[in-house]
């Protein structure tokens, strides 16, 4: 049966950049956003039965699992489930609004850990129990290293890889891999909140002179939701262009 593959966040940036590696490695793939793009409709055209695209909110629970069971129904099954969507609002902490606060860990924290829940509880079910499966979060090089301004984001990111480290203790016996990845600041619309100083700051303290792409990143996704990666697990690979 064709292995297919969940992506949150998947109409821009990081997350589209994985889908299209997904689909072009032959995955049925199925991801969500809070809106779409023209490049995901061009996707979907390009790959009929193959790309299972919507529209919702990362941060409402029901939505995330009613929209789980609408990809088993149409596939069959989950393998793959990378939980990529997330939110950043800069700014030191004493001017963080509540609301802010509430939309970064509603995303970026609970929202990934509720997606990985409901994919879990279909790997778990299916003929093989899930033996093969894996599980991605994607992290943050601020998790452990810190940034002005990203106090709040950086607690959500350091939250998702103590997660990933304690999940793939518990799934472990049943052959599903848990991984992070913490890549330093990619040129995407997250990243795009970042102010012009911060974003100078970040260039030059990187040895390789730039914020990264989300090429940069998709080649490691591939490989940690693939068979070459069979006996990696609870690990978190940083991928930063050498930041100090």
């Amino acid at each position: 049966m064709p292995v297919t593959s969940i992506v949150s966040g998947g109409s821009r940036g990081l997350g589209l950049a994985v889908v299209e590696r997904l689909l072009d490695r032959g995955d049925r793939v199925a991801t969500f956003s809070r809106s779409g793009s023209a490049r995901l409709d061009s996707l979907a055209a390009a790959h009929p039965g193959r790309l299972h695209a919507e529209r919702l909110d990362a941060a409402d629970p029901t939505a995330i699992r009613d929209f789980g069971d609408r990809v088993v129904a149409e596939f069959g099954r989950i393998d793959h489930c990378v939980a990529n969507a997330a939110v950043a609002h800069e700014g030191v902490l004493a001017t963080v609004r509540d609301d802010e606060i509430d939309a970064m860990l509603g995303v970026n924290l609970r929202g990934a850990i509720v997606l990985v829940r409901e994919s879990v509880r279909q790997m778990l079910v299916q003929p093989d129990g899930g033996k093969g499966c894996s599980i991605v979060v994607i992290s943050s090089v601020v998790a452990s290293r810190g940034s002005p301004g990203l106090s709040v984001y950086a607690a959500t990111k350091a939250g998702l890889e103590g997660f990933a480290r304690s999940l793939a203790r518990e799934l472990g016996p049943r052959g599903i891999r848990v991984n992070a990845i913490a890549p330093g600041f990619l040129e995407t619309d997250l990243s795009a909140s970042l102010s012009a100083d911060n974003r100078a700051r970040l260039v030059r303290r990187t040895p390789l002179g730039r914020l990264g792409l989300p090429d940069d990143i998709v080649g490691a996704i591939d490989f940690l939701t693939g068979t070459r990666a069979g006996f990696i697990t609870g690990q978190t690979l940083t991928i930063d262009g050498g930041l100090s």
